[in-house]
């Protein structure tokens, strides 16, 4: 099943003309296009959906949808990976692992 995962903007970038972005995805970085979103910033939270950011979404609404999706068990098929996700309390200190382990 192909779904929309919530991350947050670590980079954003430009390639070919195209404004492309760094998403961490709870500790797994991964590359997007952010083209379609409308002034896109780091820090931001965005809905990613075939390495396309399609939305933007506050940090608490984001922290919802990851964990909704890792209780279905949906993030390891999407992300090939077991994502940990944290409140956005907690998240706030700690140090996020932006390694590409892609």
């Amino acid at each position: 099943m192909c779904l929309a995962i919530p991350g947050r903007i670590t980079e954003i970038y430009e390639i070919a003309g195209l404004q492309m972005g760094k998403i961490d995805f709870g500790g797994i970085t991964k590359e997007a296009c952010l083209a379609y979103l409308e002034n896109p910033q780091v820090g931001d939270y965005t809905m990613i959906h075939v390495g396309f950011a399609i939305s933007k979404v506050d940090e608490e609404e984001a922290f919802r949808t990851l964990e909704l999706l890792r209780e279905m068990g949906e993030l390891d098929e999407e992300l090939g990976i077991d994502v940990q996700v944290t409140s956005p309390e907690s998240a706030n200190t700690q140090t996020p692992d932006t390694t590409n382990k892609s």
